[in-house]
């Protein structure tokens, strides 16, 4: 199946829009091919502030309207207690919001970015979306994420090649609990090695402290530049470490 022949089954649909590489190809595709397309941006401490300018200035560049919703995940007593299945209880808060608000909209059905390269079997996340009856269009037609990106470069979308952003959420550790606090000085502190010029990294907590992870190349950049790092994150942590071991690239 091509998304042009999923957007003649379900011609009408709710976008649950993020502004990352997968979620901005699959609102182009469906400004293309759908006959009415609602997007829908789901504001909450778990995600940074960049991500939610990014999500706006990419969906103007399509002339798309963005629907901006609000929710806080940490309302939920499984999502603050931070357990092994957290995601789980995530999508819930999430896709239960995006959901209530394309029913008021007329729209029966809600689509996301999942893409064909995505492990479901280790993101609990997932079944919460199967559960709520959400689909994903790239990941039925095949579109792995190698390939949504050579489609978005084509297209000539700036998220391209934007590196995956995991929830803020994810850089503290399972069991330990989230609070608003530790989401933003995690916040602040990735905005600050933006600043500096990295581009591929994690600002994870760990005892308190920060332990910083960086892709190949940043990582020995970010070696040389220890003691500058660690100046610009000192307001928000007082332990600063940076991994010995390299992230894996984003995919």
């Amino acid at each position: 199946m091509e998304l042009k022949d999923f957007f003649t089954e379900y011609p009408r649909a709710a976008l649950a829009f993020s502004g990352g590489a997968d979620s901005s190809y699959l609102l182009y595709a469906g400004l293309k091919w759908a006959q009415e397309l609602g997007v829908y941006y789901l504001k909450s401490p778990f995600q940074p502030e960049f991500e939610y300018r990014d999500a706006l200035r990419l969906a103007e560049s399509l002339g798309a309207a963005v629907t901006v919703l609000r929710a806080d995940p940490l309302a939920c007593p499984e999502v603050a207690a931070n357990p092994a299945n957290r995601c789980y209880y995530c999508k819930q808060v999430i896709m239960s919001t995006i959901k209530a608000a394309a029913a008021k909209d007329g729209f029966d059905l809600v689509i996301d970015g999942t893409n064909a390269s995505d492990d479901i079997a280790d993101r609990p996340g997932f079944r919460a979306l199967g559960e709520a009856g959400v689909l994903s269009p790239l990941r039925l037609c095949g579109i792995t994420k190698a390939e949504l990106r050579e489609r978005s470069r084509e297209a000539g979308l700036f998220t391209w090649d934007k590196p995956a952003y995991a929830c803020l959420a994810t850089r503290i550790p399972t069991g330990e609990t989230i609070t608003a606090e530790k989401l933003k000085k995690i916040e602040k502190s990735e905005d600050a090695l933006f600043r500096l010029g990295f581009t591929d990294f994690r600002v994870r907590l760990r005892g308190g402290g920060a332990l910083l992870q960086f892709v190949p190349g940043q990582h020995e950049e970010a070696e040389a530049r220890l003691d500058e790092l660690r100046a610009a994150l000192a307001p928000y942590f007082s332990d600063i470490r940076l991994d010995p071991k390299v992230r894996e690239k984003s995919v």
